[in-house]
């Protein structure tokens, strides 16, 4: 539904995005406004503007009121997790691959969040319904280290040091080919796929997105095991840095060939969360914890030996 609001003389000088939460219903959040903003679906005097612009009297704001997405309720289920770390505050999960980590509109079962809430009795109503406890994520596909806060305090602490990059994110993941340089610094900005939404991409003006890795190990001509660092934690940047220079993941569906990769028994793509730092959020102690490496990613490596 589209509304059309008039900037009084109250509101002149406010940013765009702060008018626009006042106005929608209070189940919209202002990353949703933000998101909205950009996206085109909120505009003043028919103009985009940033959610920064500073609004005058007299404009017209122009903004699409979405419909009220039913409300979802997220059970907690017996389902098994390899915890490698855990205390009052905080627990660390090797997510295995196939698993999301929280509940969407059409799937809210088996996720990471419903086995969560099994296993910790208390995350309900922490950083939200669908997301209790859940600081960062990771795809589908991906396995790996990924930390949950238990509590309100644990959950502003980890928001903060993943929002301000104090946290060390280290992968390790298949490649295919060989590269020329076997270590080096992939410097490249990603938004969202200007025609296909449910991709990023490398886009000029897009988010800076800095991708470190070093090759340890070649399997012939075919593929490279890589291990990588980020300097800044993008939707997909690992995945589309590599398809970038022309070296994506094995295995991956968006960005790659997978049927090419099927013989070697690659399911999904060969990118693994193995090691993840962080300050703890009541002590401040600097913690490392390293998630083992799964054995579907195991099992491509002695087969791309074998080949």
């Amino acid at each position: 539904m589209e509304e059309n609001f008039l900037v009084t003389n109250r509101e002149n000088g406010w940013r765009l995005d702060k008018f626009v939460v006042e106005k929608v219903p209070e189940w919209i959040s202002r990353t949703y406004v933000q998101k909205a903003i950009k996206q085109g679906q909120i505009i003043v005097n028919g103009d985009l503007k940033k959610p920064s612009y500073k609004i005058k009297n007299g404009e017209i704001i122009t903004i699409e009121v979405p419909d009220k997405p039913p409300s979802i309720e997220v059970l907690p289920e017996n389902i098994s997790l390899n915890i490698i770390y855990e205390d009052k505050d905080i627990i660390v999960v090797n997510k295995p691959p196939f698993m999301i980590v929280h509940p969407v509109v059409n799937k809210v079962t088996g996720t990471l969040v419903n086995a969560l809430l099994y296993h910790c009795t208390d995350l309900q109503g922490i950083g939200g319904e669908l997301r209790p406890g859940i600081v960062h994520r990771l795809d589908k596909n991906t396995s790996g280290a990924i930390v949950v806060a238990k509590n309100d305090l644990a959950h502003q602490s980890l928001s903060k040091q993943f929002k301000d990059r104090k946290t060390k994110k280290t992968y390790i993941a298949l490649v295919k080919g060989l590269l020329k340089k076997k270590s080096g610094e992939i410097n490249a900005p990603l938004a969202r796929h200007p025609q296909i939404k449910i991709k990023m991409a490398v886009v000029p003006g897009g988010k800076e997105s800095v991708t470190i890795y070093k090759i340890i190990k070649e399997f012939k001509n075919k593929a490279s095991l890589a291990w990588i660092n980020l300097k800044t934690g993008r939707t997909h940047q690992i995945r589309v840095h590599f398809k970038y220079i022309g070296h994506p993941l094995l295995g991956d569906d968006v960005y790659g060939k997978p049927a090419e990769d099927y013989k070697y028994g690659i399911e999904r793509q060969m990118l693994h969360a193995l090691k993840l730092g962080l300050f703890h959020p009541r002590t401040n102690k600097w913690m490392e914890f390293v998630a083992p490496i799964p054995d579907d990613f195991k099992k491509a490596m002695i087969n791309l030996e074998k080949e």
